[in-house]
């Protein structure tokens, strides 16, 4: 499957997998670690598509303004495992979005 990844998406995946147990990093600082300032919507859809969850923790990728943002795997699990973290009440608000 690794050889169904993007330069870009490989590269993702190698800064995300070096986020520390309990800490939190925004897209926006991602695509700066990548070399693509501007791209943390790319992020994202990259983090989206993670085939390696357990080994990339695209969990702890949030939206700047310290939301839970999306997860492909449900915004419930996201939160869930920030929160086993520590990260929701040390890191990041957590904001909880009405349906």
């Amino acid at each position: 499957m690794a050889k169904e990844l993007t330069h870009f998406e490989r590269k993702v995946y190698t800064v995300v997998k070096k986020i520390p147990f309990g800490e939190v990093r925004a897209y926006a600082w991602v695509a700066e670690r990548v070399g693509k300032p501007g791209a943390s919507r790319a992020v994202g859809n990259s983090l989206n598509k993670n085939p390696f969850p357990i080994i990339v923790p695209c969990h702890r990728v949030v939206p700047k303004d310290g939301s839970i943002g999306e997860y492909a795997f449900g915004r419930d699990l996201k939160r869930k495992l920030l929160e086993m973290e520590y990260a929701s009440r040390d890191k990041v608000k957590i904001k909880r979005r009405r349906s």
